[in-house]
C-alpha cells in the first residue's frame, strides 16, 4: 500500500519546487509516498471546463484502477493535523488498495476526477494556487508521520 501525490503540473518557481520537494522526501521517511505529475494543458483562449476535462483524463489515466483517489478541493472535509494523522495511519492499516492525493491544475479538477474520488480533502477554505496545495500537501503529510511517531515537530 502506498500514498501517492499526483500533481497536474509541476511548480514552475525553482525555490518553490525544491521546498515541495524537501517535504516531500521528508514525507517519504514516515510513509510510503510517491509523486507523479501529468502535463497541463495550454488555458490560453480554451474554456475552463475543457481544461479541467482534458487534465482530468490525464490524472485518471496516470490512476489507473488499483488507487483510491483523495480530492483535494476546498470543499471537501477540514481536518486538523492530528485528526488527519489519524485518518493517514487508518488509511495505512486499512486500505488494501493505493491512496492518491489528487491536485487539479489552475483550474481545478475536472468532474470525472472528484466523482471517481471516494473522499474530498480540504487543505483550507481558501482557493490556493496548485502548487502551494501541493506544498501544502506535502508539509502536512510530513507534519502526520511525525505526530504518529510522537516526535516534537508538531507543537
Amino acid at each position: 500500500m502506498r500514498f501517492l501525490i499526483v500533481a497536474v503540473g509541476r511548480p514552475r518557481d525553482r525555490h518553490l519546487a525544491a521546498v515541495v520537494e524537501e517535504y516531500e522526501r521528508r514525507a517519504a521517511r514516515y510513509w510510503p509516498l510517491e509523486s507523479r505529475e501529468v502535463r497541463e494543458e495550454p488555458a490560453r483562449g480554451r474554456e475552463a471546463d475543457d481544461v479541467r476535462a482534458r487534465e482530468g483524463e490525464r490524472v485518471l489515466a496516470v490512476l489507473g484502477t488499483g488507487v483510491t483517489p483523495v480530492a483535494c478541493d476546498a470543499e471537501g472535509t477540514l481536518m486538523r493535523s492530528a485528526e488527519f494523522a489519524e485518518w493517514m495511519r487508518d488509511r495505512r492499516e486499512r486500505a488494501g488498495r493505493d491512496v492518491a492525493f489528487v491536485i487539479g491544475g489552475a483550474f481545478g479538477l475536472g468532474p470525472a476526477v472528484l466523482e471517481r474520488s471516494r473522499f474530498r480533502l480540504a487543505l483550507a477554505r481558501w482557493t490556493l494556487p496548485h502548487e502551494m496545495a501541493r506544498l501544502v500537501l506535502a508539509e502536512q503529510l510530513y507534519r502526520a508521520g511525525t505526530i504518529g511517531r510522537g516526535e516534537p515537530y508538531h507543537k
